[in-house]
């Protein structure tokens, strides 16, 4: 790319060019170059805006995990509306898009990422930890209007509604059907709703 030529926005065009290229190539094929060839910039745009590539790719993920925590924020205003399970389960199909499925397999396999998100103040596991506490504070609202039994289990309820979530959509290329979705939220909330 030609020097001289401002760029609108580079690190959105930055991280936008990464999710790109964590669905087309995987973790492994994640690199600065490949980035910046995706992107259609020279290699020192991303050295100018990031100390190196591990803090890049630390501000890619709390990226995300702000948008997860917007998300949280918009499913709680949710809760006494619609159906507890039709909530979670919108929830969870917008949470796994395939970028986020890519940048969790990201966060693990890259031991100095989830070092510098800890330090950052992330979660234990980053951004799976913040997609628990958006299900749990979201059951704690319905519970809190009674729509969820008193003495349900919420911490343990949120982490097995991640797991089993982030596992059916690792599972496959393409995205799982709403309703196996569905299924899961129900079977795992069989014992907490509360029938009308």
């Amino acid at each position: 790319m030609p020097t001289g030529v401002a760029l609108r926005d580079p690190r959105q065009q930055l991280f936008d060019a990464a999710e790109r290229v964590l669905i087309q190539a995987g973790v492994t094929g994640l690199t600065s170059r490949a980035v910046t060839t995706e992107a259609g910039v020279a290699k020192g745009v991303l050295h100018r805006h990031f100390a190196d590539f591990d803090a890049f790719l630390a501000d890619l993920v709390l990226d995300r995990v702000a948008r997860v925590e917007a998300q949280a924020t918009a499913l709680r205003d949710a809760a006494g509306t619609g159906t507890v399970a039709d909530n979670l389960t919108r929830a969870l199909i917008t949470l796994f898009e395939p970028v986020m499925v890519a940048i969790v397999a990201l966060i693990i396999a890259r031991d100095e990422l989830r070092a510098r998100l800890r330090a950052a103040g992330t979660a234990q596991f980053p951004l799976v930890g913040e997609s628990t506490a958006m299900i749990a504070g979201y059951l704690t609202a319905e519970r809190d209007l009674g729509r969820i039994a008193l003495d349900a289990d919420i911490h343990t309820l949120a982490p097995t509604l991640i797991g089993a979530a982030h596992l059916l959509f690792t599972e496959r290329k393409d995205s799982p059907e709403p309703s196996a979705v569905h299924k899961i939220v129900t079977t795992t909330l069989t014992s907490a709703t509360r029938q009308p």
